[in-house]
């Protein structure tokens, strides 16, 4: 995938853009970026098969709560951290925003205010056509595969199909985050892969 037009236009919407070939190279990249601070991170399929959970941990204090004897304590942890990573849940081509979906809020609030930078890492299946597109990948693919491996009772989890804009408790598309522009508060950069990786 050619990302030379989406880098210009996440660009002029205030972010900063990394484009990487590999996963390999962009967490190198990510190593020598991230070092000897604080590091918060959201639940992210993209994050560990690209090993950086492991991979920054060796050299920074991370706060990830898949990897906690205390979920809640940890998510507040990472709240406070100097750097926050998660990936895009979806990025619109054509007008570069930035859509997140999230069940506790714990990935999109961080991605609104409190941290030095954050990194929104992406491989070239989060990328769609549109603002439309893009909004219909998070509730018909992401939310759907992350609820059937959280093993989530759900409509979507059951049959794996779509969203079915159910009322289950276990539902985990409860909020919606879509940046327009980077925030004024922080430095945002998004890393850009030509690899398919996480939902």
């Amino acid at each position: 995938m050619a990302f030379e037009a989406l880098k210009k236009t996440l660009e002029s919407n205030g972010f900063q853009v990394s484009v990487f070939a590999t996963a390999e190279e962009a967490a190198a990249y990510l190593n020598r970026e991230i070092d000897n601070t604080t590091v918060g991170c959201g639940g992210s399929m993209t994050l560990k098969d690209m090993g950086l959970y492991d991979s920054l941990a060796a050299h920074n204090t991370l706060y990830y709560h898949g990897a906690s004897d205390d979920p809640k304590g940890t998510m507040q942890k990472a709240m406070t951290a100097d750097v926050y990573l998660l990936s895009a849940n979806a990025i619109a081509a054509s007008t570069g925003e930035i859509l997140s979906i999230d069940g506790t809020g714990n990935r999109v609030s961080s991605t609104l205010f409190g941290h030095r930078k954050v990194y929104f890492v992406a491989g070239k299946n989060k990328v769609s056509e549109d603002f439309d597109k893009a909004l219909w990948r998070l509730r018909n693919v992401v939310a759907p595969k992350n609820a059937q491996r959280l093993g989530r009772k759900t409509p979507c989890a059951l049959r794996g199909d779509k969203c079915y804009n159910c009322n289950s408790p276990e539902r985990i598309c409860r909020g919606l985050v879509v940046h327009y522009k980077k925030m004024n508060s922080m430095d945002m950069e998004v890393v850009l892969v030509d690899q398919e990786l996480g939902y």
